[in-house]
């Protein structure tokens, strides 16, 4: 069924891990800030296990979410290859393990299988992809669409299971956690999903698909 993960379509299963194969992992504790908005990006980073939140902070301390990565996942990456300042921040949301991937180790992969590179060209265009359907989201959609919105981007367990908590929504979709409960509270009644402790489990993933589409209600 079609989900709104532009990042992962048509790549095979975790084509990154070929950065980290064989090279030593960093342990982070959860709540360790892996990266900060504004400082240099020396490498970027393969998420070996755990997941991590890349946000953004306004001078008053504001924060948006900007993208939850899961196991698999590389993130770091946009401001790596621009070799401009950081934009965002990252911070472990649970223990994990990261692998630091430099231009020295870019470069002799990227020899090695020319593919690779494209990949990775295909990869960061759709990232920009994903960060303009954001800036649509908060502009125009209304807040149930970009609730139904988010929850598709989310890799689910094999029996439909999200990790994702109310907070983690709302910073994601610029909403208030009272209205985020209010609408997965409706969701949950209409039988599209039923919320767990830390997360939500997908019961009609069929129904947040027409709920996204043009016309949906």
């Amino acid at each position: 069924m079609e989900r709104f993960l532009p990042h992962e379509l048509d790549f095979p299963a975790d084509p990154w891990q070929r950065f980290a194969a064989g090279r030593p992992e960093v342990r982070c504790p959860a709540g360790y800030l892996i990266y900060l908005q504004e400082t240099q990006a020396t490498c970027f980073y393969y998420l070996r296990s755990g997941r991590v939140k890349s946000y953004i902070q306004s001078e008053d301390g504001a924060q948006r979410v900007l993208r939850i990565y899961e196991q698999g996942s590389l993130f770091g990456e946009a401001s790596f290859f621009d070799e401009l300042p950081r934009v965002s921040s990252a911070v472990a949301l649970t223990a994990c393990q990261i692998v630091p991937i430099d231009r020295e180790l870019v470069r002799a992969e990227f020899a090695r299988d020319p593919s690779l590179a494209m990949m990775m060209l295909s990869y960061l265009a759709r990232t920009v992809r994903v960060l303009s359907e954001q800036v649509d989201d908060m502009a125009f959609r209304p807040a149930r669409q970009r609730i139904a919105r988010h929850l598709l981007t989310l890799s689910p367990t094999p029996d439909g299971t999200l990790s994702c908590t109310q907070e983690e929504i709302a910073a994601s979709i610029s909403a208030s956690r009272v209205t985020v409960a209010r609408i997965l509270s409706e969701f949950a009644r209409n039988g599209w999903l039923k919320t767990l402790y830390g997360g939500v489990r997908l019961l009609d993933e069929g129904a947040l698909l027409r709920l996204c589409r043009p016309g949906g209600h």
